[in-house]
């Protein structure tokens, strides 16, 4: 007589990425989210479940009907950080802002509470890093005490919540979401299961009150956001926030943005009092000097959709080595290699015997292939031992064949230019010309690196 077995639940082993959280059925050498190699280990065997349907207590409305004004913005104070968002906090919205120690998020994160609880709002700053009273010393430093600014220091995730249900505020901030765990999840804080259960637990709060919620993100070495990548893909706004050590300039970028665009860039002044937004950051990044200098040139980039005119210096000197150096700082080393090979085979200058050193000023870093121009002309002005002619910029992106390719917001930079009392440009050959030309200001189009060089060096006048 055949016995009667009872139907279970059928079991797959599971697998995880150690860096992002990926699971998946089955052992692969490459994690299909973040593309590591050798990181994805069994986590154990998991039953496949099925979910059943729910009662529903609310409908689903039609999208003409949802009232939009909810998740209007609310301006923070912060010019520069309302400019990146979009028009200020939405409520309900997760903010994620990354950057690397001592760079300056908490001290703007405590700007921004302070600025919203004297709106008449309540906000509760959440530490796991620092104590209450060290909080208090920078707030009081950067004046940023108001009376609802609530401060506590706690790393549980279950008293943090209990304090989001007891205050139930208006802007919340953890600063950081690395240091949070939750007793309910596995690992220690920070790691991918403690920092997914933390980030769910925080967002489904925020969502459920309309509270808009700030959340501060460690950085690994190489510059990407700790934890694991879900983080990114759960909250609505990606920021993040950098700046040279040595320099008091920070710029803030948008990442991810839902409410609002990506190409926005916001730039602080980091001082010993706190931290002020820059409306007109251009004067940070260009030396004024009485008199013309060689081997100087000022170019416009875009950060964003920002025009800044920064500058780009070089200096070239005679080497005993038979390799000369080639230094950068602020530029990319790779392209810098390429201007000056492009100078010596298209422009016949020869720099196989000089050492060449090619800097921004005030520790901008230029990364656009539109400031290619000025750095070859401010290479060939140290060659030639000639300056620039005063109230000069030239902006192009230079290619191997020596020519000189167009650049978007070609308009855009020459107004910005002129605003700031520049005159003259050297621009790249466009079909469609420059766009419309300030009065007094006069232009130059040029196609190839050669006639850039006749241009700024041998005309007269």
């Amino acid at each position: 007589m055949a016995t009667k077995t009872s139907a279970r639940p059928k079991s797959t082993p599971a697998y995880r990425c150690s860096e992002c959280g990926w699971t998946t059925a089955k052992w692969v050498g490459r994690c299909g989210e973040c593309q590591a190699w050798g990181s994805v280990a069994e986590i154990g065997q998991v039953s496949a479940k099925t979910t059943a349907a729910a009662t529903i207590s609310r409908p689903a409305q039609a999208i003409a009907d949802v009232d939009a004004s909810a998740a209007s913005y609310r301006p923070t104070g912060v010019g520069e950080l309302d400019r990146v968002l979009g028009g200020g906090l939405v409520p309900g919205a997760v903010i994620l802002l990354a950057g690397e120690p001592g760079v300056g998020k908490s001290t703007l994160l405590l700007d921004v509470a302070a600025r919203t609880a004297r709106g008449n709002r309540r906000v509760l700053y959440i530490t796991g890093e620092e104590s209450a009273a060290q909080v208090k010393m920078r707030a009081e430093r950067i004046d940023a005490v108001a009376e609802t600014l609530y401060l506590t220091a706690e790393t549980d995730l279950g008293i943090a919540l209990g304090q989001i249900e007891l205050l139930d505020p208006d802007l919340l901030i953890v600063d950081s979401v690395q240091t949070l765990s939750s007793a309910e999840a596995d690992g220690s804080a920070g790691g991918v299961t403690q920092v997914r259960e933390v980030a769910a637990s925080l967002i489904n709060a925020a969502k459920k009150r309309h509270m808009t919620t700030l959340l501060v993100g460690h950085v690994t070495k190489d510059g990407s956001i700790a934890g694991p990548r879900l983080l990114e893909h759960l909250v609505d706004v990606v920021c993040q926030f950098d700046g040279e050590r040595h320099s008091r300039l920070r710029l803030l970028r948008a990442i991810k943005n839902r409410y609002g665009p990506t190409d926005e860039v916001g730039c602080f002044d980091l001082t010993e009092t706190g931290i002020e937004g820059l409306a007109d950051p251009s004067g940070l990044f260009v030396t004024r000097t009485k008199d013309p200098v060689s081997g100087t040139c000022v170019t416009v980039t875009l950060e964003g959709r920002r025009p800044l005119v920064a500058e780009v210096q070089s200096l070239l000197a005679k080497t005993a080595n038979s390799q000369p150096r080639r230094a950068t700082s602020g530029l990319d080393s790779a392209r810098t290699a390429m201007i000056l090979a492009v100078l010596q085979s298209r422009a016949g200058l020869d720099l196989s015997t000089l050492d060449s050193y090619v800097a921004t000023v005030g520790g901008v870093r230029l990364s656009e292939p539109a400031v290619d121009l000025a750095a070859a002309l401010a290479i060939a002005g140290a060659k030639l031992d000639r300056p620039l002619p005063s109230q000069f910029i030239a902006f192009g992106e230079v290619g191997l064949a020596g020519e000189v390719r167009p650049v978007p917001d070609i308009a855009r930079r020459i107004t910005e230019a002129e605003r700031l009392g520049f005159r003259y440009a050297v621009v790249p050959a466009s079909p469609n010309g420059p766009g419309a030309v300030p009065p007094g200001f006069r232009v130059w189009q040029v196609s190839t690196l050669t006639e850039a060089l006749e241009v700024a060096f041998r005309a007269e006048g």
